[in-house]
């Protein structure tokens, strides 16, 4: 009898199995996927701190103690060891293509000062130009009266940061027989200087260079700019403060 039932439920198991196959297969398709995607924002995530981490390391060897000497330049506080972090919201984001301030939730009270940089977890936002007891606006690297002393941590290059023509951010005064190159890193320089006074201390990752031409007549090369920061959706940044006052 157990056979004879055995023999009479076969076909209808199978079915069964036929059946169910499918749901199974996309059960463990869409389980898949889903572990796909947290490794790949696991993996993104390893990616930029390694990519930071590079160029704060090419950054640091950079600053060789001769060419120091020939530059004739004083090194100031390094980015991050010489600086307390103030993490904060952004209560008002840029207004519009045109605006190039931000408004952020810590202020006086909590240590911000005036000409305090600003940075996100990518890179270089700008700096603090107004300060109140609670809030403080910042002002944007996109801005333009905006500068900064950058260095090409793959060529030593130095060169001034601002926007260019179009609100894009060139780095201005690099001599045409100098080497700059596509997807070269520029951080800041960090440097002292009568004529530029620097705000930045010298380490914080800018952007990747995305483009380098000169014309003919031209006595610098023209240096287009991509900010590694987003600049136009920044939930939370960091304020910088010196641990000890610059002299």
């Amino acid at each position: 009898m157990q056979g004879a039932g055995s023999t009479a439920l076969r076909p209808f198991q199978i079915a069964a199995t036929r059946i169910a196959q499918p749901f199974r297969d996309a059960y463990d398709y869409v389980d898949g996927l889903a572990n796909a995607r947290a490794d790949n924002k696991r993996l993104k995530k390893i990616n930029e701190n390694l990519r930071e981490r590079d160029i704060q390391t090419k950054a640091q060897a950079a600053l060789l103690p001769s060419v120091l000497k020939q530059l004739h330049f004083v090194q100031g506080p390094s980015f991050p060891t010489g600086f307390n972090a103030i993490s904060t919201s952004v209560t008002s984001p840029p207004g519009g293509p045109f605006a190039h301030t931000l408004a952020i939730d810590a202020g006086s009270s909590s240590g911000v000062r005036v000409n305090s940089p600003v940075v996100s977890g990518d890179g270089l936002v700008g700096i603090v130009s107004n300060v109140f007891p609670h809030t403080a606006k910042v002002t944007l690297l996109t801005d333009p009266d905006s500068f900064a002393s950058a260095r090409d941590v793959d060529t030593q290059v130095r060169g001034m940061l601002h926007t260019g023509p179009g609100g894009t951010l060139i780095l201005d005064q690099v001599r045409k027989e100098l080497r700059v190159k596509e997807g070269d890193k520029l951080v800041t320089a960090g440097t002292h200087n009568a004529q530029y006074p620097d705000l930045y201390p010298y380490g914080i990752p800018i952007g990747t260079v995305t483009s380098v031409s000169a014309t003919d007549t031209a006595t610098f090369l023209q240096v287009q700019v991509q900010p590694f920061a987003n600049l136009g959706a920044l939930e939370s940044v960091a304020v910088l403060v010196p641990k000890k006052s610059r002299r």
